[in-house]
């Protein structure tokens, strides 16, 4: 015999009320469209609008877990989703392993990136990290990115070309410790002109003949007059109000790190971290080679934590640029023992 809660159900499309039972006294109730149950393990269901066809992936250690990949459309090859442990992290990457292996650079430098971004906000935790300048900030992409992953402390972007630093105001004016400003850095306080049209890849340097081999967006170009700083004087008003500063540096300046660096003079000391954009194959004219930027670098006392391929080539494989990311060792905050 029916009980009351059968009995409702049961009339409630009479008043127009759809109803979808799910048994063990649960349903879903909806006035339009359709709804379809797609079970989940033996714990759990999916309920999607429509009524089209899914595929549910257990992910884990053959198959056994209590996480699934619903998949809308089941692949032509069966179940193409695969799960894959981060070593002994405890973590685990989902991979599409017929698109990866289809598009193995393309899927290399995801992974690259997302590990960068990981290792970063792990540092900026373990050196205390309370103010990241955030050089050649474009619209804001990296601020962003650090929010996300967890950093709380100041941000101080700077962007050079007028339709950039627009989006980029925009952005940090919803952040009260996100401050801006609408110049680029480099060695000496100058007007100059960079060259944009190129996306999030504008330069003060013109491209190489490998750069216009590589991109097709450099054989046009305008200029655009900007402002130049040096570092060390922009640094009194950025870190204005941080009790004891530890700064970090993240430099994306297409081929002018170097220049920034300079910028900075002695006060390069302050910072107990940076991240640069090095060039294994150098896209823009001028710019240095990897092994003279990390040289700098390390003669300034940092040393390298992590090396992240940003873009390779799809015919060779070689890597054309890296992030590289350093620290100073000696700036790790001592624990303090009882």
């Amino acid at each position: 015999m029916p009980t009351l809660y059968r009995r409702m159900l049961g009339l409630l499309p009479r008043i127009g009320v759809q109803v979808l039972d799910l048994g063990s006294g649960a349903a879903v109730v909806y006035r339009r469209g359709s709804r379809t149950r797609v079970p989940v393990g033996r714990a759990a269901d999916l309920v999607a609008r429509g009524a089209g066809r899914y595929e549910v992936t257990p992910v884990g250690p053959e198959k056994k877990a209590d996480m699934w990949v619903v998949a809308r459309e089941p692949s032509a090859q069966g179940d193409a989703w695969g799960s894959v442990p981060f070593g002994e992290s405890g973590g685990r990457l989902l991979v599409d392993e017929t698109a990866s292996a289809a598009d193995e650079r393309r899927f290399q430098i995801a992974a690259a990136e997302y590990l960068c971004t990981q290792h970063v906000t792990a540092l900026l935790e373990k050196y205390r990290v309370n103010c990241v300048f955030d050089v050649g900030a474009n619209a804001g992409q990296y601020g962003r990115r650090l929010r996300r992953l967890g950093y709380t402390g100041r941000i101080v972007s700077f962007e050079p070309t007028a339709d950039a630093f627009e989006k980029l105001e925009r952005v940090a004016k919803k952040d009260d410790d996100w401050q801006v400003f609408n110049v680029g850095l480099g060695r000496e306080d100058s007007a100059q002109s960079i060259h944009v049209g190129w996306n999030t890849m504008n330069s003060l340097l013109p491209p190489s003949d490998y750069g216009k081999d590589r991109y097709l967006r450099f054989a046009k170009t305008r200029t655009e007059d900007i402002e130049i700083r040096r570092l060390d004087g922009m640094l009194e008003k950025a870190l204005d109000g941080i009790t004891d500063p530890r700064p970090y540096l993240k430099m994306d300046t297409q081929g002018y790190d170097l220049e920034v660096f300079a910028g900075a003079g002695e006060r390069i000391a302050d910072f107990v971290g940076m991240q640069s954009e090095v060039a294994a194959l150098r896209l823009y004219e001028g710019s240095p080679r990897m092994r003279e930027a990390i040289a700098t670098y390390e003669e300034a006392g940092f040393e390298i934590s992590g090396m992240y391929p940003v873009t390779r080539e799809e015919s060779t494989g070689r890597v054309v640029e890296f992030d590289c990311v350093m620290v100073r060792a000696d700036a790790v905050p001592q624990t303090a023992t009882a």
